[in-house]
């Protein structure tokens, strides 16, 4: 039964974000424009998606890691290794990739952020083949971080796919950019990114057999999948997100923010009601 839900949740996290993905640009809410609104629109999914990982990591796995038999020194440990590590993964270009490709191109002369991966736009050919390598990786660990959370409870997975499913489709729209780039075959890149979001089931697959086989370390499990969901938002999200703006598109990432905080929290009741 853990198996099932963590197959269906890792595919809907997988695919399901890069159809929405798709489908958001073509109803043209995050196509580029020189008005700077689909800037806006795109910062308010990133807002969203900061917003859903620090509430599942402080509000969910966290306090479930703790609940376990592991001391809280070993536990906080683990979650400072788990923050360098995703940094050094950061520096190798192999976790988090796809935000900087759609933001770089959005934001104002000279405010990149810090960010400095624009070599996917300077060569595109070889830029595409990295997206979709990275993009494997990333999947196959978001992957085993849904496993983690699903061994520990169904209700903690269906919250964790939740949070992944968020962050990653502002990660898929940076993909499907630079890969239409390189092709101006619309649906090839979409099957692609599709194909490389599909790795997270056999990330859940492989995390799934891992998990269940250590289960004490269940507790170092879920603390090293709140350090990814803690850097991604902190490192990645929301320094694209610490810019100039007037009071209203101010307020929208502050109400957008919220709303992923909120959309955890009610997924996370819903599926405990059903759960008793």
């Amino acid at each position: 039964m853990t198996l099932i839900a963590i197959l269906i949740a890792t595919l809907a996290a997988g695919i399901g974000s890069v159809w929405l993905a798709a489908g958001l640009m073509r109803a043209g809410m995050l196509a580029s424009g020189a008005d700077g609104k689909s800037r806006v629109d795109a910062q308010n999914l990133l807002s969203l998606a900061a917003g859903a990982l620090m509430a599942t990591s402080f509000m969910h796995l966290l306090p479930e890691a703790f609940e376990g038999q592991a001391g809280a020194k070993a536990l906080f440990a683990t979650l400072l290794v788990g923050l360098v590590f995703f940094f050094l993964l950061d520096k190798a270009e192999l976790w988090h990739h796809g935000h900087e490709h759609h933001h770089q191109r959005a934001q104002p002369h000279g405010h990149e952020l810090g960010h400095g991966h624009g070599h996917h736009h300077r060569e595109p050919r070889a830029g595409g083949w990295a997206v979709l390598t990275g993009d494997s990786v990333h999947c196959f660990g978001d992957g085993i971080l849904i496993a983690s959370a699903f061994v520990a409870d169904l209700r903690l997975g269906a919250v964790a796919a939740l949070a992944v499913l968020a962050h990653e489709v502002p990660h898929h729209i940076g993909d499907l950019m630079v890969l239409r780039q390189t092709s101006r075959n619309r649906s090839a890149a979409l099957v692609k990114v599709s194909l490389a979001g599909a790795v997270t089931a056999l990330g859940g697959v492989v995390g799934w057999w891992l998990v269940d086989g250590l289960h004490a370390y269940l507790p170092y499990f879920l603390v090293v999948a709140s350090s990814s969901f803690i850097y991604v938002a902190l490192a990645d999200l929301i320094p694209q997100l610490q810019k100039r703006l007037s009071a209203r598109e101010t307020l929208a990432q502050i109400f957008w923010l919220l709303a992923g905080i909120a959309l955890v929290t009610l997924v996370s009741s819903f599926t405990h009601m059903h759960s008793q």
